[in-house]
């Protein structure tokens, strides 16, 4: 697919408080707020709609997968950024306090697929995952 036009995504997700919903995602990821009612929000995650619906269950992390000799949690959710947007986000993140799951790191280092990547939780237990690959054309390569 060219990535001259890409569709957007469009993902749904809970949340326990939209308050902090609200602080995390527009706060400190810097995400726009669109429209909104009593139990949902949506966001605009660097051009792609997220809208973080009220729940009373848990969102509470399912399990893990090994990748690269670290434990990744599942489910998660996340964006691929550019090289410099990753770095941006991550310094950001760590000035503000924020507790990573997975430190930024460097995955596949000198292989094919090399990417810088990250993983944080929201308020409500939500894991994102942000990457950056140094050849950006190697998202899918083998």
């Amino acid at each position: 697919m060219s990535t001259a036009r890409r569709p957007r995504f469009h993902l749904a997700f809970p949340v326990h408080d939209l308050a902090a919903a609200r602080a995390f995602y527009g706060g400190l990821l810097g995400c726009p707020e669109g429209r909104s009612d009593r139990r949902w929000v949506d966001f605009d995650l660097y051009g792609h709609q997220i809208v973080a619906h009220l729940v009373e269950e848990s969102t509470a992390v399912r399990g893990t997968n090994p990748v690269d000799g670290r434990d990744i949690p599942v489910p998660h959710f996340g964006l691929i950024l550019s090289w410099g947007e990753w770095e941006a986000l991550g310094h950001r993140l760590r000035r503000r306090g924020v507790e990573f799951l997975i430190e930024p790191t460097v995955r596949f280092r000198g292989r094919p697929g090399e990417q810088g990547v990250f993983f944080v939780r929201d308020p409500s237990g939500n894991v994102l995952e942000f990457k950056a690959f140094r050849d950006s054309e190697a998202v899918f390569a083998r």
